[in-house]
């Protein structure tokens, strides 16, 4: 296991420059492999050393990494210590090495496998609240909705497999002109017949037809302030109309949610905190924070001379509150009811200055956890359309996504015979959407390519699956073969080496993206993993091996396997057995 060898040569070097061994964990990390062929398995980062004060920064770089590593010594964990530009090279006892790693998926908690490691110490532990998703509501699901959904449920996997308490919530866009705009055109273009035979599709129709007439006639325009302004004094008549809207979207959202294998603990949204929202304007003006614009409408000026040269609106001039004020009171809430130690919102990129303006304005209010709270953006998807080029609903591109792996599945000669086909292209049509959506930064906007994306050889969602299926049914053929114990001696070549050193860096994969939130590091790490388990399945057959032989390649191939499927439970993949 990584922190074993990690710390035995922490403490080789606390020895050689009388430091604590925690004091030289940091500079320490395990090597990837980029290429086939003999390669170290740690390296010390001589320039941390520097800037943690350890040696001093004014020496000659090189010639410091070469003292250093003179004077190290081989020992039964350390096989071979050498020297790179700025930094020392360590390679373990392959047997050691072998037998550390592989140890770990014998004792069945083979899902823990990384997740107990001593890097994640330092990170403090507590209740993590995530918002994500938060469509709106009347709306059908759209796609670009997508993005939100599943970097949100990456987050809150990864915070619970580190053992954060998560709370995983849906904040719904269930308030807001728009529903005056909806109401009234409801009352005009509305069908209760077709609501109840298509509700969410019926509801986009009237939004657009509403829309449309809005932008001539100003008599909607009208009517859809006048529905609103109904709404925040909760008549009954519009509260009821807006209930009925809610829930019956809800109910198609939790339907969408369940194919993607996404689940809220909490469903909130803005109407939530309508007359909370109102208690923050009168605490905003009691601080002297709310001023009135020439335009009549409530600003906090969040300009650093504070000459109002930057504002930002939370009242309109006819004193109804806008989607920040609900925001603030949505978060003051939030705090007091869940207590949470940090909070993070997903939503893309053209809301920065909208968090942005949200912290500083709590942080003004004297909230002071509104440090704890973090915006993860994201760029836009291009391209996402169906064959017939309209733009979609996330249940179309879910829809076109098993079509065409049913059809991808049916050609392919490597194919099982499935009892649920259609269920196992469903979630490998998943795979596929969520991997080429996580294989570049979050921030990046990129072009949808549905041929590129459902490709059985490549880096894709597919490739994951296929890799993990086939593991599976090697397993299983095998199962007679499979043993309590193995001997290590029998895994010493560089295919099982390779396999062995990248296991070592799966837990600094996991802390990379604790640390930037980011599934790249993790999605690149587990198809890296299956090219590896590709060379060994030609170069390490199971059949036709001795028995020990057998048993020792098949530790090696579940331990891949456990990885590989702990690894895509986090990016929110449901791994399948057989495809």
């Amino acid at each position: 296991m990584a922190c074993f060898f990690r710390r035995s040569i922490a403490a080789k070097l606390g020895r050689t420059l009388q430091q604590s061994e925690d004091a030289l964990l940091p500079a320490l990390s395990a090597v990837p492999l980029f290429k086939k062929g003999e390669s170290p398995d740690f390296k010390l980062s001589i320039n941390t050393l520097r800037n943690s004060g350890i040696l001093p920064s004014e020496d000659d770089i090189q010639q410091q990494t070469e003292k250093l590593a003179k004077q190290l010594k081989q020992d039964s964990i350390v096989e071979e210590v050498s020297v790179g530009p700025v930094v020392i090279n360590f390679k373990v006892d392959r047997k050691l090495l072998v037998q550390k790693i592989l140890e770990q998926f014998g004792k069945n908690e083979d899902e823990k496998f990384g997740l107990n490691s001593e890097l994640f110490k330092p990170l403090k532990k507590g209740t993590t609240l995530v918002e994500y998703s938060s469509p709106n509501i009347a709306k059908k699901f759209h796609a670009g909705h997508l993005r939100s959904t599943i970097i949100g449920n990456f987050i809150a996997n990864l915070k619970q497999s580190l053992g954060h308490k998560v709370i995983r919530m849906n904040y719904l866009g269930d308030w807001g002109m728009q529903f005056g705009l909806l109401g009234a055109g409801f009352g005009q273009f509305g069908c209760k017949k077709k609501l109840k035979q298509n509700p969410l599709q019926h509801l986009f129709e009237v939004y657009v037809q509403v829309n449309k007439e809005a932008e001539h006639n100003e008599g909607i325009k009208e009517a859809a302030r006048d529905f609103f302004r109904q709404l925040e004094q909760h008549e009954s008549e519009a509260m009821s109309l807006w209930q009925h809207f809610r829930e019956i979207t809800v109910d198609e959202y939790q339907h969408v949610y369940k194919r993607i294998g996404v689940h809220f603990d909490v469903y909130s949204g803005e109407s939530f905190h309508q007359g909370q929202a109102q208690e923050v304007v009168q605490q905003l003006q009691s601080q002297g924070l709310l001023k009135t614009s020439e335009r009549g409408t409530g600003v906090v000026d969040l300009s650093p001379a504070g000459d109002m040269s930057s504002v930002c609106t939370v009242l309109r001039s006819d004193g109804t509150t806008l989607y920040i004020t609900r925001d603030l009171a949505a978060a003051v809430d939030r705090k007091e009811k869940y207590q949470f130690d940090e909070m993070i919102y997903v939503t893309d990129k053209s809301q920065a200055n909208h968090f942005d303006q949200l912290f500083q304005i709590l942080l003004a209010l004297g909230h002071s956890w509104a440090d704890s709270c973090q915006h993860v953006p994201f760029g836009l998807v291009r391209g996402m359309k169906t064959r017939s080029g309209e733009v979609v609903f996330l249940e179309d591109i879910l829809d076109e996504a098993r079509t065409r792996m049913l059809h991808n599945m049916s050609q392919s000669k490597t194919t099982k015979k499935l009892e649920n086909p259609e269920d196992t292209a469903e979630k490998v049509g998943i795979s596929a959407l969520i991997i080429q959506d996580f294989k570049g930064p979050l921030l990046s906007d990129y072009t949808f390519d549905w041929e590129r994306m459902l490709q059985a050889r490549g880096d894709t969602g597919v490739f994951l699956q296929y890799t993990h299926a086939r593991l599976c049914s090697l397993i299983r053929r095998n199962d007679d073969a499979q043993a309590a114990t193995f001997d290590p001696s029998l895994l010493l070549e560089q295919t099982s080496i390779g396999i062995c050193q990248h296991l070592l860096r799966y837990d600094e994969v996991l802390y990379q993206s604790a640390q930037d939130l980011q599934p790249k590091h993790l999605v690149n790490y587990l198809l890296k993993l299956c090219h590896l388990i590709a060379s060994a399945h030609r170069e390490l057959p199971v059949r036709g091996s001795s028995l020990q032989v057998a048993q020792a390649r098949l530790r090696l191939f579940s331990g891949a396997c456990s990885v590989l499927a702990g690894g895509m439970k986090i990016l929110g993949i449901t791994p399948v057995q057989r495809m």
